[in-house]
């Protein structure tokens, strides 16, 4: 999955470290090495949780505090190597009614995150992006959007700072917290309605492994400015409500809602001006940045071995393009021990 030096003997910060997300990475990095791993969080009982789950393991550090604390940050990143941010405020549906709030976590967070990286010379900085930032139509679209481009940009504002920023791009990660399954299983445990907006509504899906690995190779090739994107499959919300009906012998109502505030059909990982400056490489794509020419003795290697995105073949990378039938989520669902 990784290069075996990518984190042996180095230090790595995690923000919003005792999430879904920041869990994953974690036990994956311990298995290569590392000096230590932050773990920042302003949640203490999460804290307290990890440390029990990774049995109070000596690499693993807990800090306390927010990415608004600017100069709680900058201390966190002393001495760090490699930081993932990966905080943020997520609730699609509350934020639309806390734009404020979104801003001050989401953007000037992620502001306070690339200071502290440059006052401190952290070698790599990944920003962890959504497919919702791709021509945002909702708060937290938007604040992802703005994010991404403050990692990007400041590549090329930064003087002569060492630190590479990039960023990935990905849709909705399997069992996370917040996630369709775990909230359809919810309702259909309870015998209530299985509330869908949208009987036309498509989404991308990522499993933990994925995500984690797609944070991976972007430290791993990476030179600054890009968006990583995995080659995913789609599924029909539709679809996942059948299945999981079928999974618990359930006959629940499904209720017709309406598309909630801020909420799109189909999503987009990769917008039709995006596609010019995009390369297929490997599983992934990478949009490389629309301010930066690459000199010839920096070209990455999804520049040499990859292939830009023909524009008449592919206007956008968009989920309904991408959907498996409901026999090939269930083959996915039952490898995944999920069905």
């Amino acid at each position: 999955m990784v290069k075996i030096n990518l984190f042996n003997d180095k230090v790595i910060l995690i923000t919003g470290g005792t999430g879904f997300l920041g869990r994953e990475l974690i036990k994956e990095i311990l298995k290569h090495n590392p000096r230590s791993i932050r773990a920042f969080s302003r949640d203490e009982v999460k804290h307290h949780e990890l440390q029990e789950m990774f049995n109070y393991n000596d690499k693993l550090r807990n800090l306390i505090g927010d990415v608004r604390d600017y100069q709680r940050l900058k201390k966190a990143c002393e001495g760090v190597d490699i930081v993932i941010h990966a905080a943020a405020l997520k609730r699609l549906d509350i934020l639309e009614y806390n734009v404020e709030e979104s801003i001050k976590t989401n953007i000037i967070g992620t502001m306070n995150v690339v200071n502290a990286c440059l006052e401190c010379n952290v070698a790599k900085a990944v920003f962890v992006s959504t497919d919702k930032a791709c021509s945002p139509v909702n708060t937290y679209g938007a604040c992802k959007f703005v994010s991404e481009r403050i990692f990007t940009e400041c590549n090329y504002s930064k003087g002569s700072k060492k630190t590479i920023f990039t960023c990935v791009r990905y849709g909705n990660v399997l069992e996370s917290t917040g996630s369709v399954i775990p909230f359809f299983e919810g309702k259909i445990k309870k015998g209530e309605n299985i509330p869908l907006t949208d009987a036309r509504m498509t989404r991308f899906i990522i499993t933990p492994k994925q995500a984690v690995e797609l944070i991976f190779n972007a430290l791993e090739y990476s030179v600054g400015g890009e968006v990583f994107i995995p080659k995913l499959p789609s599924f029909k919300i539709v679809d996942l409500i059948d299945l999981l009906k079928e999974k618990h012998n359930s006959n629940n109502n499904i209720e017709n809602v309406g598309i909630r505030p801020g909420e799109k059909i189909h999503e987009i990982m990769v917008n039709e001006s995006e596609v010019p400056r995009t390369y297929d490489f490997k599983n992934l794509f990478v949009i490389t940045s629309s301010i930066q020419k690459y000199i010839e003795t920096s070209v990455p290697l999804y520049v040499k071995q990859g292939k830009v995105l023909n524009e008449g073949k592919m206007k956008e990378y968009i989920s309904k393009d991408s959907v498996i039938s409901k026999d090939e989520i269930k083959v996915l669902f039952k490898s995944l021990g999920l069905f």
